[in-house]
C-alpha cells in the first residue's frame, strides 16, 4: 500500500537531520574535476555518494569512461510501475579567492537559514534531496529508480555520452529528473522549460614577433592589446546587442522580471544601464548573448614598456533556443576574422559547445510535477521559465532518450550564488525540494503504472 502524502511529509520531516548532516558532510570533500585540482578528492566524494545509495537499499557502482568518476545506482520497478532517471552531480566550481568568501567554502555554515559552502547548492544538494526521497519511501517505493550522479559536470561532462552508452540504456526510463537547475523565488517553484546552449572559444591576435620597446616604435605599430580592444568592441552595438551577423535571436519569454529585482539579484551598481533590447527574460534566456571571461596579458604591475606581440581572450556565447551551437561559433569567428583591424593576424579557437534544448512540458509526467510542486509549496504553483545559463547534456539526454520525459528541477533560488563566493542553500526551501521530489515518485507512480 503506498505512503499517503501526509505520511511522506512526515516522513522527509524525520529524514532532514540526516540529511543535512550527510549533505555537510559532501560538501566538506572539495571534488573539482577542473585540470590542476587534486582529483584525489573527486574520487572521495564519489565514494561518499555511493555509500550514500547504498544505504538507500541501491545496486550501486562508480563508473568511468575515462574521465571523472560517476556513481549509478539502482532499484527495480515494481510490476507495471515505470522507472525514473534521477540526475545530480557531485563535483564542485573551484572556490576561487577564499578572501571573497565569509567562510571557509568547504567548511559548511549556517547563517540566517542558509548553509553556506562551495556544492551546498550545486550540486550536492541535489544528490541529497534524492537521497531524502528516497530515504523517505523506505521499502515502499513506487517506482523503478536509476540515480545517475555526474562526477564531471562542472568540467564540461567530457564522458558523459561514453558512461550513457556503456552503463545506462537499460532499463529504459519512462522518466529523467535533472536536479541541476532553481526555483524562480524563495516560495516560487519553478519547472525549467528552456535552456541557452553555449560555445567557448578563444581568440589569439598577433602582431609582432617579439616585444619591442614602446617609445621606439609605439605610434607607428599596434600593440596586440590595442588591436584585440578594438576587435573585441565589434561584437556588440552601442545598445550592447549582439552584431554578429546571423545571430537574430527570438523572443517570446513569458515570464515577467521585474528591473529592480533584476538588477538587485545582478548586484549591479547603481547607475549601470542594462544592454540590449526586449523583456529582462528576453535577453537572459532566449536570446544570444556573447561575454569576454578573460584575457591573456600583462599584469599592470608588472608591465613593461613594451608593446605586446600577442594578446588572447576567452570569449562565452550563450546560445539562444533555436540556434545551433556550431552555426553560432563559425558566425563568431566569421565576424572575429573579417573586423580583426590593421590586417593583424588572428587565430580563433573552438574550446566547447554544446546546444540548447526546448522542453515540451505538457502530458501526464508534468502534470504530476506540477501537482507535486504545488503541493510542496503549499498551493503555490510552479511558473515555468527559462535558463540563460547552460546544461548541454540535457539536450544529449533528449537525444538518447527521445522517449522520456524529461524534468529539469533543482534546489537554487536567486540568492543561491552558484559559481561565486559564498554560495549557499536556503535550508527551508531544500525541504520543499525533498518533499516535492517525494510527491513527485508518487504522483508518476499513480499516472504511469499499468
Amino acid at each position: 500500500m503506498s505512503l499517503t502524502e501526509t505520511e511522506l511529509r512526515a516522513a522527509i520531516a524525520r529524514e532532514m537531520p540526516g540529511v543535512r548532516a550527510d549533505l555537510e558532510r559532501l560538501v566538506r570533500i572539495p571534488g573539482i574535476a577542473f585540470e590542476g585540482f587534486d582529483h584525489a578528492q573527486v574520487e572521495r566524494s564519489a565514494e561518499a555518494v555511493a555509500g550514500l545509495l547504498r544505504g538507500c537499499g541501491l545496486d550501486t557502482r562508480i563508473v568511468r569512461a575515462g574521465g571523472q568518476p560517476a556513481v549509478i545506482g539502482r532499484r527495480a520497478a515494481p510490476p507495471g510501475a515505470p522507472t525514473v532517471l534521477l540526475y545530480a552531480h557531485h563535483d564542485v566550481q573551484p572556490a576561487g579567492d577564499p578572501a571573497l568568501w565569509t567562510s571557509d567554502p568547504f567548511q559548511p555554515v549556517e547563517r540566517d537559514g542558509r548553509l553556506y559552502g562551495r556544492g551546498a547548492a550545486d550540486d550536492k544538494a541535489g544528490v541529497l534531496a534524492h537521497v531524502a526521497a528516497l530515504r523517505a519511501f523506505g521499502d515502499e517505493l513506487p517506482v523503478g529508480v536509476v540515480v545517475f550522479v555526474e562526477g564531471e559536470e562542472e568540467s564540461g561532462s567530457a564522458s558523459l555520452g561514453d558512461i550513457i552508452a556503456a552503463h545506462l540504456e537499460e532499463p529504459r526510463c519512462e522518466v529523467i529528473v535533472i536536479a541541476d537547475s532553481g526555483n524562480w523565488a524563495i516560495g516560487q517553484p519553478a519547472l525549467t522549460t528552456s535552456l541557452r546552449g553555449m560555445v567557448d572559444l578563444s581568440a589569439e591576435v598577433r602582431v609582432l614577433r617579439s616585444a619591442v620597446h614602446s617609445g621606439m616604435f609605439g605610434g607607428a605599430v599596434p600593440d596586440a592589446l590595442m588591436v584585440l580592444a578594438r576587435l573585441l568592441s565589434t561584437l556588440h552595438n552601442e545598445e550592447g546587442e549582439v552584431a554578429v551577423d546571423g545571430l537574430t535571436g527570438r523572443a517570446g519569454a513569458g515570464v515577467d522580471y521585474p528591473e529592480d529585482r533584476f538588477r538587485q539579484e545582478a548586484g549591479l551598481l547603481d547607475g549601470v544601464r542594462l544592454i540590449g533590447s526586449g523583456t529582462i527574460t528576453d535577453r537572459i534566456w532566449a536570446k544570444t548573448a556573447i561575454s569576454i571571461l578573460g584575457i591573456d596579458a600583462p599584469r599592470t604591475s608588472e608591465a613593461a614598456y613594451a608593446l605586446q606581440p600577442t594578446a588572447k581572450a576567452k570569449i562565452s556565447a550563450r546560445v539562444g533556443p533555436g540556434e545551433d551551437a556550431r552555426s553560432v561559433y563559425a558566425a563568431i569567428r566569421a565576424h572575429l576574422e573579417e573586423h580583426v583591424p590593421w590586417g593583424a593576424h588572428v587565430e580563433v579557437t573552438l574550446e566547447s559547445c554544446g546546444q540548447p534544448c526546448v522542453i515540451d512540458a505538457t502530458g501526464p509526467v508534468y502534470t504530476a510535477a506540477r501537482a507535486a510542486f504545488t503541493a510542496a509549496w503549499d498551493g503555490t504553483p510552479p511558473v515555468d521559465i527559462g535558463i540563460g545559463g547552460s546544461i548541454p547534456f540535457i539536450a544529449t539526454f533528449q537525444e538518447l532518450f527521445p522517449q522520456a520525459a524529461i524534468l529539469v528541477t533543482g534546489v537554487e533560488d536567486p540568492q543561491s550564488a552558484a559559481h561565486g563566493p559564498d554560495e549557499s542553500l536556503h535550508l527551508g526551501e531544500f525541504q520543499r525540494v525533498c518533499v516535492a521530489e517525494a510527491l513527485l515518485l508518487k504522483y508518476v507512480a499513480e499516472a504511469l503504472s499499468s
